[in-house]
């Protein structure tokens, strides 16, 4: 099955690098930036400012260092992103702001600073004009003062526009921060480039949309962490794929309009594998008194605290990320139940979840972080437990220093939006498809069907190495069963 992001500029499965559309750009631009100053090393100042090849776009640009190794960057220096209320002419600042850096003259080595060369060019050609002027009777007191302004207009006007053009830009920089907004930038060029050229509104509303979008996430990152505002990042990247999914469908209909139009659940398979035809219902916590709740509650379950099992696993979605010389992003991942009790993780958060995790559930059940939260009461009790947040940032971090078996995945927007819906059946996830005007909702059975495909990947991997859940675990919560 083809993947949602099909776009021909680049797949989003393709490591990150400057210029993906046109990679031999990157050595024609590499080549002429170096003429213009230095590469920054560990000999630069503090003050010291590195050459940047800028790769435009519609949506604002994409600033490059180039690496004094010779090998080509993965990460800007840093993501701008134009205002979508912009005009035609504030739009211009993209340019303005990613011009070539003027070339400087010193004026003398005992004379600190230097001048513009297009300044000094326009005191020279203002002397002689001034002169000339004087020589057939200009007054003294007109040509004089316009000698003098020319050069310093032409000095200071560069910066006051310079200051004007940023009000309609907003720049990020930071390693975590740009690394976010590189990923949305790149579903943005699949955007912007799909509606370049059309009037189809399927087409070109989307890319509104999503300019939008990536300029609300650039004020996130301007003022606050990732991690501080990672769920609203999370909920506008996950609105980015579902538009690029929509111009996708909409780009097929219109190419092909006899071809058979897209059935509810055809979304992408789950990483490799194709969906299991017969899928089950989630395995969830058993009542020892097999009690029913009462319609609508959000009770604590009660357990048995001698039934535990800990061949449960715990899925949870994270912030993506591509792992070392991998082409796959990685956004949920899938860890043994006793990974929870690792030194490494926050204590004794980890533990405490780690025994709500496997009090009262069947063996092999793969428990999503949502059915948790459901379970505390829609998440109002998640304080009497731990920070999960915290715990499941640690989860990764061990994961990523291969400290512990994991099944990392790479599911699409509709799959991951649907493990972060808890059981409850009024949780649903709705998308509006373009092509048809009209909203695609997904229920339980669909995320049923999710978790029952990371269930037969787990069952078909384990005869072979079972999650190893890393080494020196700290003691359960309580006896074992």
């Amino acid at each position: 099955m083809k993947d949602t992001l099909n776009s021909h500029p680049a797949s989003l499965g393709t490591p990150p690098r400057p210029f993906l559309a046109d990679p031999g750009r990157w050595e024609t631009e590499r080549s002429r930036a170096l003429r213009t100053g230095h590469r920054r090393d560990g000999a630069c100042s503090p003050d010291c400012r590195p050459v940047l090849v800028y790769e435009r776009g519609r949506w604002g640009w994409l600033a490059w260092t180039i690496p004094d190794d010779g090998t080509i960057p993965t990460a800007p220096h840093h993501v701008g992103v134009l205002d979508p209320t912009a005009t035609r002419i504030q739009s211009l600042a993209v340019r303005w702001l990613t011009r070539r850096p003027a070339h400087r003259v010193a004026l003398h080595p005992s004379i600190p600073g230097s001048l513009r060369l297009w300044a000094l060019a326009v005191a020279l050609t203002s002397l002689v004009l001034g002169l000339s002027a004087m020589a057939h009777g200009a007054p003294w007191d007109v040509a004089l003062p316009v000698m003098l302004l020319a050069p310093m207009l032409a000095e200071h006007l560069p910066g006051h526009l310079d200051a004007r053009a940023r009000q309609h830009v907003r720049t990020v920089e930071g390693d975590a921060a740009v690394r976010y907004l590189q990923r949305l930038s790149r579903v943005q060029t699949v955007l912007t480039g799909a509606a370049t050229g059309t009037d189809r509104h399927e087409l070109r509303r989307p890319a509104e949309i999503g300019q939008h979008v990536l300029w609300d996430a650039a004020g996130l990152l301007q003022t606050e962490d990732t991690r501080t505002v990672s769920a609203g990042l999370i909920a506008r990247e996950r609105l980015m794929v579902q538009l690029a999914h929509q111009v996708t469908s909409a780009h097929t209909l219109l190419t092909d309009p006899a071809g058979p139009p897209q059935r509810r659940g055809a979304a992408r398979p789950l990483g490799p594998y194709p969906p299991a035809p017969n899928p089950s219902t989630e395995q969830g916590p058993h009542p020892a008194h097999g009690h029913p709740r009462p319609k609508g509650s959000f009770l604590m379950p009660h357990r048995d605290d001698t039934a535990r099992s800990t061949d449960v696993f715990l899925l949870f979605a994270h912030e993506p990320y591509y792992p070392d010389n991998g082409v796959q992003e990685i956004n949920t991942t899938v860890v043994a139940a006793d990974t929870l009790l690792h030194p490494q993780v926050k204590q004794p958060d980890g533990a405490r979840i780690h025994d709500l995790l496997t009090r009262g559930r069947r063996s092999d059940g793969v428990v999503p972080l949502a059915t948790l939260t459901h379970e505390l009461g829609s998440g109002d009790n998640w304080l009497t437990v731990g920070d999960f947040e915290r715990v499941t940032v640690d989860l990764v971090a061990l994961v990523r220093r291969q400290q512990c078996d994991a099944l990392s995945l790479e599911l699409s927007a509709v799959e991951r939006a649907l493990v972060c819906k808890g059981p409850g059946a009024d949780q649903e996830v709705r998308i509006f498809d373009c092509a048809t005007g009209d909203f695609i909702a997904y229920q339980q059975d669909d995320r049923a069907a999710v978790v029952a495909e990371v269930r037969r990947i787990l069952t078909a991997i384990k005869p072979e190495r079972p999650l190893w859940p890393g080494d020196h675990l700290l003691p359960a919560l309580g006896p074992r069963a």
